[in-house]
């Protein structure tokens, strides 16, 4: 098993749980904002985090004893199917009426954002392309995509509460979501070896790369799945809570 630098592990790591945690706190905000209360916020967050760590763990533990690196041909490719199967779990769980309650917050548009900064752990797949161990066709799109859509998050974020913002979200999320996709398309592309490239993509099966496509992908193509349907919906979802003052009329 091939064994990243250091500062690979690091910065992969830091994504890969930077993705759930940021998105729990997200979900406990946006529970306590919908009047759910302390108590319900916290159960609620537990719930999360009990599923996306649990699977961020089980995932490492699959990916740790070479499960993922499968050959087209050779037994089931595990990792499209993970990714596949994670992405079809947490969109049938935003159906659930409370964790549905919590996204339809006030300001809910905006802090949605913020879990995508951690994209900036892209490096990692540059850092590799310079070293000779990613190909460029996989790396080159997948590394910029993510450090771009990393970068601009927290400025989205921030336009968005102020009650600006809205069409650069609508970019940021259709940007990100592309990015995404090309990321996964490319990767599988070059790891199973449909398209022939030195190095391989063969990397992106091993730890602690995979990761981010089978725990880290499918949670950001929720959120900005997520993000496009709260703001194509008018409402208190999409910016700062207007305060009414009553006007007495004498």
């Amino acid at each position: 098993m091939y064994d990243p630098p250091g500062y690979v592990w690091a910065i992969t790591t830091a994504g890969a749980i930077g993705f759930p945690a940021a998105t729990c706190a997200v979900l406990y905000g946006g529970a306590i904002r919908s009047g759910l209360g302390r108590a319900r916020a916290a159960l609620l967050t537990g719930a999360a985090a009990a599923v996306l760590g649990g699977w961020l763990i089980a995932s490492a533990e699959i990916g740790g004893h070479g499960w993922y690196h499968t050959k087209l041909g050779h037994g089931v490719p595990w990792m499209p199917v993970a990714v596949v199967a994670y992405l079809g779990l947490l969109l049938a769980l935003r159906q659930i009426p409370a964790v549905r309650r919590a996204l339809a917050a006030p300001g809910m548009a905006g802090r949605l954002e913020l879990p995508h900064t951690f994209r900036i752990a892209g490096i990692s797949f540059l850092l590799l392309m310079a070293l000779g161990q990613l190909p460029a066709l996989f790396a080159l799109p997948a590394g910029v995509g993510d450090i771009t859509t990393g970068l601009a998050a927290p400025f989205v974020a921030a336009a968005l509460a102020r009650g600006t913002g809205r069409r650069a979200a609508w970019w940021l999320n259709w940007f990100g979501l592309g990015d995404l996709v090309l990321a996964l398309t490319l990767g599988a592309l070059t790891a199973y070896q449909v398209v022939t490239t030195h190095p391989t993509g063969g990397l992106i099966s091993e730890l602690p790369l995979v990761l981010i496509p089978t725990t880290g992908v499918p949670l950001l193509l929720t959120l900005h799945i997520t993000s496009l349907l709260t703001l194509a919906r008018p409402g208190r979802a999409q910016g700062p809570t207007e305060t009414r003052v009553p006007v007495t009329v004498r």
